[in-house]
């Protein structure tokens, strides 16, 4: 098993396609919306990796530390230090991980320092 050493955010890469509906391009609006709170505060990333991956499946690296069951994305695979955390929403392989957006950007304040939004 693969320490993560620091919390590891995984995003889709944006502008991909589906065959579902073909002609068309796409992006996962919730990696977007994390992708964009993290361009806003560059020098709060420090502690995190961010690793953007591409939309078809299988996801290769999420598998690898999850398992095929859990290839959604956005998520968070919190530090391998980190036994459980209350903002968890799931265990995988050993790991702990967040794979709700509204979770991963509380995480993101309380873990990181990042602002909140405004309600």
């Amino acid at each position: 098993m693969p320490i993560i050493d620091r919390d590891t955010i995984f995003l889709l890469k944006p502008d991909f396609e589906d065959p579902a509906w073909p002609e068309q391009r796409f992006y996962c609006w919730h990696c977007v919306l994390i992708d964009g709170v993290l361009a806003s505060f560059p020098n709060l990333q420090g502690s995190l990796a961010v690793r953007h991956i591409a939309w078809s499946k299988p996801r290769t690296e999420i598998v690898d530390l999850l398992g095929a069951d859990h290839q959604s994305l956005p998520v968070m695979i919190l530090n391998s230090a980190e036994i459980s955390s209350s903002l968890q929403t799931n265990t995988a392989n050993g790991y702990t991980f967040i794979d709700d957006k509204d979770a991963i950007l509380q995480a993101l304040s309380e873990r990181h320092g990042f602002p909140v939004p405004h309600p």
